[in-house]
């Protein structure tokens, strides 16, 4: 098997390419008219003197014009579009060496000058076909030398002369067939490895363009005023929403997102400077930028490196429940204990007799806001003790429906006229989250956009919806609800802790919301549009992306 191979190898290496054969064969063609068209012409020449001078006119002349007319009709089959095999280049050859050899035996013999063309043909026979049938050319031409000068030596009484020069001949013949065999294999061994080699850097690039457009991290190649000159997948997802039909090539198209614009335009200022985190657009994952020069000298181009936040910000997290957890300890013990004191003071002290109505109106705050601090301390305790997240693979739909009639179900008796519309796009992603975690978040939603809802309309309506984002990869859910909405000058407030426009509220709710969101690398954002009521949508993560 080995030998095969080895043969196989050798063979494909000593063959030339067929386009490169029909090529070399063409300018051959045009090399074998011009010479006979110069025959044909030297005919006219000087005719007087032909008679003298050849051995057999006659004949000579009919050698010319039939070699004209066939290279002629080879021309023309050439230009028509035809392509000849190796048969074919093999007997223009055999050809091309019996003629010539015709016209030295029909003209003066072997000291013809036409004798060094014979030596041309040899030539181009052994480039065509670089192999054993190049020796066979020149031995052919060799013995037809030899021939021609013998005949003329015994018949026609020529000088031994002849005979050495044909030698001389057939030995230039050989050393012109083993000379240019041995370039030859030289080349297609070079052109064959070159072609190898090519072939390899283009899989290499295919593969190096496949890993680069499956990476989750987005790469972007600028110049120093902001052009892309490249992008992948990921980065057309985070950055636009979308990737394009081939993204390596038609990035070029995307203006570059504004923060990131002026990030490049700081980092070029002072290289060593990192840019902060930023959102390309309202729902997009918080990312981060990182820059580098791929030529250190020039800094033409400049390499990005477009990373989403989402699991870093799901470590951070979890350290951050960490130091949680130790401050719940004293948290439980040094303000609950006081608040619960406090409040059952309050209940003593309400059922004595001798209190007027401004005393039960004080009774009244210190309830109230006894129950706030109670409920901050329950939110901060129930944010330390939140376990990690346990993800699963989820199908939206069933699992949408299956909440939202959950949800009514657990609905009290003043909340029993709730309405929950759902709708569900076509072609919606499975997601990846905990059901749980993301259920306590959609709970949150949906109660505080009943509650707007009542106080705006009086009746408590919202709706839901899930579709997909615009690369069709991830999923993501909306809650709307019909209530006043925010204000614009607290659109940038909403998710903060301890921000709330309700007089009741604790301002922990959507931020305990937006924690859990990170903790599944979902994203939590208030959707900005001129619809009425407020729309907060989870954007989830990847499906195919492990948390």
């Amino acid at each position: 098997m080995a030998v095969e191979q080895a043969s196989m190898a050798d063979n494909s290496v000593r063959k030339p390419s067929d386009v490169q054969q029909v090529k070399l064969f063409r300018i051959y063609n045009h090399y074998r008219l011009v010479v006979s068209l110069m025959l044909m012409g030297l005919l006219f020449l000087d005719p007087a003197n032909f008679d003298t001078r050849f051995r057999l006119l006659d004949y000579y002349q009919a050698g010319v014009a039939g070699y004209l007319g066939l290279n002629t009709f080879i021309a023309f089959t050439i230009l028509a579009g035809f392509k000849p095999s190796q048969r074919h280049i093999t007997l223009s050859i055999l050809l091309d060496i019996l003629v010539m050899h015709w016209l030295l035996f029909t003209s003066t013999g072997i000291t013809n000058g036409l004798a060094n063309l014979v030596i041309v043909s040899v030539a181009a026979g052994n480039i065509l076909t670089p192999s054993r049938l190049g020796t066979f050319y020149a031995a052919l031409a060799a013995i037809c030398s030899l021939s021609i000068s013998s005949w003329a030596v015994l018949t026609l009484g020529e000088s031994g002369d002849d005979i050495v020069r044909a030698g001389s001949l057939g030995i230039l013949y050989f050393a012109t067939a083993f000379a240019l065999q041995y370039i030859s294999r030289r080349m297609m061994r070079s052109e064959a490895l070159a072609s190898s080699r090519a072939q390899s850097i283009a899989e290499l690039e295919q593969i190096n363009q496949q890993i680069i457009q499956r990476m989750r991290t987005g790469i972007l190649v600028l110049d120093r005023y902001g052009q892309i000159r490249l992008v992948n997948a990921a980065a057309e997802e985070l950055l636009f929403g979308a990737p394009s039909d081939d993204p390596v090539r038609l990035g070029a198209a995307r203006i570059l997102p504004q923060p990131l614009k002026l990030g490049l335009e700081s980092w070029i200022k002072d290289p060593t400077r990192r840019i902060e985190p930023f959102q390309p657009f309202q729902t997009s994952p918080v990312l981060q930028a990182n820059f580098t020069q791929l030529d250190q000298n020039r800094g033409d181009q400049i390499l990005v490196f477009i990373e989403d936040m989402s699991k870093v910000t799901q470590q951070a997290q979890q350290m951050k429940l960490a130091s949680l957890g130790r401050l719940t300890a004293g948290i439980a013990h040094e303000i609950r204990n006081p608040l619960g004191a406090i409040s059952h003071a309050a209940q003593l002290m309400e059922e004595s007799p001798h209190l007027d109505q401004g005393d039960h109106q004080m009774l009244d705050i210190i309830r109230r806001h006894s129950r706030r601090v109670n409920g901050i301390v329950e939110n901060v305790l129930d944010l330390s003790r939140r376990r990690a997240a346990h993800t699963d693979l989820t199908e939206v739909r069933p699992w949408l429906e299956e909440f939202r009639a959950d949800y009514l179900q657990t609905q009290d008796e003043e909340s029993a006229q709730s309405i929950i519309d759902l709708t569900v796009d076509s072609d919606v992603p499975f997601a990846r989250f905990d059901k749980s975690q993301i259920e306590q978040v959609m709970v949150n939603l949906c109660d505080n956009g009943l509650r707007y809802s009542h106080q705006q309309t009086g009746e408590r309506k919202i709706s839901l919806h899930a579709g997909a984002t615009v690369d069709g990869e991830r999923a993501y859910v909306e809650v709307r609800d019909v209530g006043p909405g925010i204000a614009p000058e607290h659109h940038s407030s909403v998710f903060e802790p301890f921000f709330t426009t309700d007089k009741s509220g604790t301002g922990l709710g959507l931020y305990l919301a937006r924690e859990l969101c990170e903790a599944n690398q979902a994203h939590l954002s208030l959707v900005e549009d001129d619809l009425s009521g407020c729309c907060f949508r989870i954007t989830f993560a990847h499906p195919g992306r492990l948390i």
